[in-house]
């Protein structure tokens, strides 16, 4: 019996708009079925990161070797640090019926989705501009002029959510991860996923 392919989830959104904090409360929840692809970076470890849970923590000269190898979905460099998705675990999870699921920015969505059409794609959205920026700055990690440079980027960004498929208002982090769950569902009961196994279904006598 062959494996329905996985689906190939998407989490996106501007710097600060709490897309980490949505991820491990997915992923804390029980049955939780998704699969995490961590995502390689060159920025350094913030106050309670691990290497190999949080991030793939690598030098810039380690990930440009990445780069030219053909080793990542996807990369892209934000506010000075590299960031990209490792290719081989996606793609070993996809093929074996598993849901995978990535975090990343932006821009790195965007590449995505001009190799993986199929994915689906979520944009989640800030309750406001004035929420972002207290969130930011709320962390604590960023100086004035860096938190202004995020606040630039972040609206660019949020003007190209055309490009998504969802979008998620990260509200509160309960709703936003029920949103997300309701998206997938749905996503897996998609006439155009399921109706080839049914047709193979009918030719058996």
């Amino acid at each position: 019996m062959n494996v329905e392919r996985g689906l190939l989830i998407v989490l996106s959104g501007p710097s600060g708009v709490g897309k980490g904090t949505v991820r491990k409360a997915l992923f804390s929840e029980e049955n939780n079925n998704l699969y995490y692809s961590i995502s390689a970076t060159t920025r350094k470890p913030r106050e309670g990161e691990v290497d190999g849970i949080d991030y793939l923590f690598k030098e810039r000269e380690d990930f440009e070797n990445m780069i030219e190898n053909n080793k990542l979905l996807e990369w892209a460099e934000y506010v000075g640090n590299y960031y990209g998705t490792p290719v081989d675990y996606v793609e070993k999870c996809l093929s074996e019926g598993k849901d995978v699921f990535l975090e990343i920015e932006v821009q790195g969505a965007l590449q995505v989705k001009k190799a993986f059409s199929e994915g689906l794609f979520i944009f989640l959205a800030p309750p406001s501009l004035s929420e972002l920026k207290s969130r930011i700055v709320n962390r604590g990690t960023e100086t004035e002029d860096l938190i202004n440079n995020r606040m630039r980027v972040a609206k660019e960004e949020i003007e190209l959510m055309d490009a998504y498929d969802y979008v998620v208002e990260n509200d509160k982090v309960e709703n936003a991860c029920s949103r997300i769950r309701s998206i997938i569902t749905a996503e897996h009961c998609r006439r155009d996923r399921i109706s080839a196994r049914y047709k193979k279904m009918l030719e058996v006598e």
